[in-house]
């Protein structure tokens, strides 16, 4: 690094000297790159010297690198002592390199002072532009088609930033001049009027008029100096902020006619190219003003310095830009005309008319009208590459030689020359340095070092709704970032890249989080509205309409009326604005920014602002199902199927509207999240809808059913609440009836219906456990009674034998209720899919009713298991089968589920075990009806009591069972009994209604 900047050091002055030698003429308007680059030269090492007196440690560094070097090398480093003397020399670097420059102080302020026909007219008032119709391609219809022409053409969109540094630090190394030229002093305090501080490198700055302040303080005779630099800070304080505030006011306004025209009518592109490049200059220009100012205010209002409106600036760069790299072959086509048809002939008119041309010269003149004379349309159309790299460096060698004192061939007294050829290389730039000249003249990368004021321009643009539509140009704002590294400093390639990252996705998750919480709000809003139409709203409604005239009778004022849904749209007045429309307007806003670019691509990382959008949707998507249920395991409260239905479809349809601002696949969201409620954990591993309300029936309202305060009511297909002294919290009707049920298996779907299918007969397997064990208790005495059900006597003496026979008939009891559940929720599943796929459930069904008796049980099973998952009645369930073979070891008290209990289980049973199901049950029924018959023989009341509801409860068996028929209960049970049965419990209810 040392012998970087000595070698650099004595390279630039050797350059300096030679230049001084030759007596070069600089003039910006004539040879732009050799001024421009000589100009930048001497910045560049005025800005190196400056940065190096900055560095704290500088002295302790060096000594510390010579030490490594003795004890590396055994010997010090020989370039040691030099450098530590430069760093003595460079202690003031300014008032040193004043010292340094007065030899180059000639060639210096000639260079500086052909800036006076290009910066003050660079740098003037918003009013003056806005008079001058600057940049406007609408202000002269006629002359819309005439290609923008300058005699400066790349003094047009030359930097201003840059121009005022060549003028402050170059005035302040070759100071002498500001006492001798008027036109110098001028330019010199219209750059300390503009600006309180300047670039040095990235965040670096330079406070210019305290620092000149100090520089002249000391010099004799510049008084007047000094108190042209006060009156200077003075103006810059009080108006510079105001100037700079209404050119970027101008040039918002400016940039959108002209991205809006060119968006419209992009073949403008070609006449107009330098338009654009000047409006991108200008605002690039404003933008880093107002970065570097409001990191260093010097005075107490800060108002100037505050921007709001500065993304809609950047944003209509970027849109710029954009068109610049869509329309680029437009650019060229024109370009490659012009270079060949018009340029190339006017060049070579103008080496004809030279009085002297030398040969040298001529050679390279006469190769730059060949090579624009071979251009074609063709090329274009072909895709050809085109490089004029070589033309452009040529350019700059013969602006070398043509600029010394003894040139031939003069720039000095050829200036048409020279103006012509600046006009050529731009017209080249258009042809096959697009992109080049965007990084040129729209760089942004600068804010990657102002991080901080970089953020908080974001947000100031999302909180105002207005700027919220421009806030996309953030996150494309970091795809500039990488333009700030330089091949000489790969290090710093990871650092810068991986920031542009880190930014680009925070601004893009930001903007998709905001634009989430207004679609929540805007969800909340609308299921709000959606509630309103609920059935049980409508109560009190019909209430105040039954009782209007009873109140208007008595006299008595009545309660106000209540306001029917829908009246929020009826507008009285359009300018009435209700906090829903303020909500979409934000949301169009925001969306638009969001969908503004389908990707975009930052460090060869590509990313998708409508990605970010869709994640988030998801997430709350998912988050606010589950809180919809209201679902509280204190309280054991949940909200009713049908409600949670209601807000979950006004929620999609507000998802589904989005579609309406950003091109994302909303559909996609559904089945992510609707598909994941539906089993019993998501993919974040947090409970569903499916496991809540599986919890919720299964531990709240069977449970209840169990403890005797609700009953199962088939006529009803609900589960209703029976009058008991501790009132439940919930009426179970609300949560049964065939509405909610089917408003259940909407929101679950089949997926999330079979895990509440598989959690209730895991609930059933329990039970049956449970029995087994009372069997293998009684299994001697329920032997002999299988081989003696027709000895009457016998039976009667071998049933006082079984033991727990009560809790026998309490777990089938609850077998049947949860069976009972099951076949409501079996039946409303059917319901739902019939509705939505009615013909793919006619074909299952008609693939169920048509199975063969004869077919093996294992692909009947498979077929029982697609009927079920359609919500079809099978003969055997192949669910319960499932359960049990997992095992390897009506009335207030629901017995009328027992039927349902004894058929399914013992199919279920038999089916494991590979019994005939049929032969099973015939036999149960041969056993069931001879003990029944010895009931009606018997005398005793306990033994007879509820002799009837047996009766019809073996009925009820009969009619469950699709193996069983009336004729077989016939042939062992006399229909008579069922006949007197039913009369009986008809007169028994009648009697106790009584």
């Amino acid at each position: 690094m040392k012998a970087a900047l000595l070698s650099l050091q004595d390279h630039v002055c050797e350059l300096l000297n030679t230049i001084d030698a030759c007596q070069v003429f600089f003039d910006i308007t004539v040879n732009f790159d050799l001024t421009k680059n000589y100009l930048d030269l001497v910045v560049t090492y005025t800005n190196l010297m400056m940065l190096l007196s900055r560095i704290e440690e500088r002295k302790a560094i060096i000594g510390l690198y010579n030490y490594a070097h003795e004890m590396t090398h055994g010997a010090s480093d020989r370039e040691y002592p030099r450098l530590g003397q430069m760093i003595v020399d460079y202690e003031n670097p300014l008032k040193k390199m004043m010292e340094e420059f007065v030899p180059h102080g000639k060639s210096l302020s000639d260079a500086l002072i052909s800036l006076q026909m290009v910066y003050p007219r660079r740098n003037l008032s918003a009013d003056q532009w806005r008079n001058a119709q600057l940049l406007s391609l609408i202000s002269a219809p006629s002359t819309m088609l005439n290609p923008a022409q300058s005699d400066t053409m790349p003094c047009e969109y030359l930097s201003l930033d840059a121009m005022e540094k060549w003028i402050v630090f170059g005035f302040i190394l070759c100071h002498a001049v500001l006492s001798t030229d008027a036109a110098a002093l001028s330019l010199w305090k219209l750059a300390l009027q503009s600006s309180t501080c300047l670039c040095l490198f990235r965040d670096e700055v330079f406070h210019i008029h305290k620092a000149c302040e100090d520089l002249f303080v000391n010099i004799r005779g510049y008084n007047k100096r000094i108190n042209d630099i006060r009156e200077c800070k003075e103006q810059a304080l009080s108006h510079a902020g105001s100037m700079h505030r209404e050119r970027r006011k101008f040039l918002r306004s400016a940039l959108k006619e002209l991205a809006t025209v060119l968006a419209d009518q992009p073949g403008l592109l070609g006449p107009k190219a330098l338009f654009v490049f000047m409006a991108l200059s200008f605002a690039r220009d404003e933008i880093i003003w107002l970065l570097r100012h409001a990191d260093n205010i010097q005075k107490k209002s800060t108002d100037d310095f505050i921007d709001k409106h500065i993304a809609e600036l950047i944003f209509y760069m970027e849109e710029l830009r954009a068109h610049v790299r869509k329309y680029g072959p437009v650019m060229q086509r024109y370009y490659v005309q012009y270079l060949s048809g018009f340029d190339a002939v006017v060049l070579n008119e103008l080496v004809q008319n030279l009085s002297v041309c030398p040969e040298d010269e001529s050679i390279i003149m006469s190769s730059f009208v060949n090579t624009m004379t071979s251009l074609s349309v063709k090329q274009v159309e072909d895709g050809d590459v085109f490089d004029f790299r070589g033309m452009r460096l040529d350019w700059f060698r013969l602006q070398a030689y043509t600029s010394v004192s003894k040139a031939s061939l003069g720039l000095v007294d050829h200036k048409e020359l020279g103006k012509m050829m600046n006009t050529i290389i731009f017209h080249t730039k258009m042809v096959d340095s697009l992109v080049e000249m965007l990084v040129e003249t729209s760089d942004l990368s600068i804010f990657c070092f102002y991080s901080r004021a970089f953020e908080k321009m974001f947000q100031q643009c999302l909180e105002l709704p207005s700027q919220s539509r421009h806030s996309i140009c953030f996150p494309l704002l970091c795809t500039h970032f990488m333009s700030c590294t330089h091949e000489l400093c790969p290090e710093e390639r990871h650092h810068i890249g991986d920031r542009s990252l880190s930014l680009c996705n925070m601004f893009l998750d930001e903007m998709a989080k905001q634009a989430r919480n207004l679609i929540t709000d805007i969800c909340t809003e609308q299921c709000t509205l959606s509630d309103q139409l609920l059935p049980k709203h409508c109560a009190k409604t019909i209430s105040q309409a039954v009782n209007k005239k009873s109140k208007k009778a008595t006299g008595k004022k009545g309660e106000p009326e209540r306001e029917k849904p829908g009246v929020e749209s009826m507008r009285k007045n359009r300018l009435l604005v209700t906090n829903l429309d303020k909500l979409h307007t934000a949301l169009s806003e925001l969306c638009f920014s969001i969908n503004y670019v389908p990707n975009m691509v930052v460090w060869e990382h590509t990313f998708t602002p409508r990605e970010y959008l869709t994640s988030h949707l998801e997430i709350r998507f998912t988050k606010s199902i589950v809180g919809m249920t209201m679902y509280n395991q204190a309280t054991q409260e949940i909200a009713k199927p049908s409600e949670l239905l209601t807000s979950v479809r006004a929620y999609m349809t507000v998802l589904q509207s989005i579609e309406n601002y950003v091109t994302i696949d909303i559909t996609r969201v559904f089945n992510n999240v609707l598909l994941q409620q539906t089993q019993h954990l998501d993919s974040h591993g947090e409970p569903t809808i499916t496991s809540l309300y599986t919890n919720w029936y299964l531990e709240t309202l069977l449970r209840q059913v169990s403890n005797g305060h609700i009953a199962y009511f088939p006529a009803m297909k609900a589960f209703v609440n029976l009058p008991t002294e501790n009132e439940l919290t919930f009426n179970a009707e609300e949560y049964s009836d065939i509405s909610e049920m089917r408003s259940l298996s909407e929101l679950l779907g089949p997926y999330g219906m079979k895990f509440l299918s598989e959690s209730l007969m895991w609930h059933i397997s329990s039970q049956v456990a449970e029995l087994k064990k009372l069997v293998v208790d009684n299994v001697e005495v329920l032997t002999q009674m299988r081989t003696s059900f027709d000895k009457p006597e016998h039976m009667a003496a071998l049933f006082k034998k079984l033991s727990s026979v009560d809790s026998v008939l309490k777990r089938m009891t609850i077998i049947g209720v949860i069976l009972s559940f099951r076949s409501l929720a079996q039946e409303a599943l059917r319901d739902v899919l019939s509705c939505h796929i009615p013909f793919l459930v006619s074909s299952v069904e008609d693939f169920k009713d048509h199975i063969p008796r004869e077919t093996d049980m294992k692909v009947a099973m498979n077929v029982y298991e697609l009927s079920s998952a359609a919500g079809l009645p099978c003969e055997i369930d192949p669910a319960l089968v499932v359960a049990l073979s997992s095992q390897k070891s009506g009335h207030c008290n629901n017995i009328h589920c027992l039927a349902k209990a004894v058929n399914q289980i013992a199919a279920a049973l038999f089916t494991i075990h590979k019994g005939s199901i049929e032969d099973r049950l015939k036999e149960f029924l041969a056993l069931a009806s001879s003990s029944l018959l010895k009931i009606g023989q018997e005398t005793d009341k306990m033994t007879t009591r509820n002799r009837e509801s047996v009766y019809l409860l073996l009925d009820m068996i009969v009619q469950e069972s699709p193996f069983l028929t009336m004729d077989l209960l016939e042939s062992c049970f006399p229909y008579v009994l069922l006949r007197n049965a039913y009369h009986a419990v008809y007169k028994q209810s009648i009697s106790a209604n009584a």
